[in-house]
């Protein structure tokens, strides 16, 4: 279904570093999920974890080329690379599920990129609380989004 075949930009990259930030021991973030490095969770994480730089940066590697993948595979419209970038951080953050499954998703694929914009700001919160740092994040998202040629780009 997908028809881009881009890969992360740096652009993209800094916001995902910016903010995930970067810790060597295992914490629980806003929601209590035990994360690690730059934003890696999963059943690897416990707590007392602790990684290197390295393996932080390899972590990193590995959960953004599933983020690519995904909105590579289901993204079914042309993309500029900020609109890419802006969409990997999102699917990097919330997950491929919600993605998937998102209102956002549904705007872009009909082609609706102001829709699209719009939607980031929706995802702004943990459980029922808005958390000033997500609003943050998706405000960064949306404005990379819209920051480049709007509509299909890609040739």
């Amino acid at each position: 279904m997908g028809v881009n075949n881009l890969t992360y930009g740096a652009d993209g990259l800094a916001l995902t570093e910016q903010f995930e930030g970067c810790e060597l021991t295992a914490y629980q973030d806003v929601k209590g999920v035990w994360t690690i490095g730059v934003g890696h969770t999963g059943a690897d994480v416990v707590p007392g974890l602790t990684i290197t730089q390295a393996q932080a940066q390899a972590l990193l590697a590995n959960d953004v080329s599933s983020a690519v993948a995904c909105v590579n595979n289901v993204v079914a419209v042309p993309l500029s690379q900020q609109q890419f970038d802006a969409l990997v951080d999102f699917v990097f953050n919330v997950g491929a599920g919600a993605f998937e499954t998102s209102t956002l998703l549904k705007n872009l694929n009909a082609g609706d990129f102001a829709g699209t914009a719009a939607q980031f700001d929706v995802w702004d919160h943990a459980g029922p609380v808005v958390v000033p740092g997500l609003l943050r994040r998706r405000q960064a998202e949306t404005a990379l989004f819209n920051s480049g040629p709007s509509g299909p780009q890609n040739t």
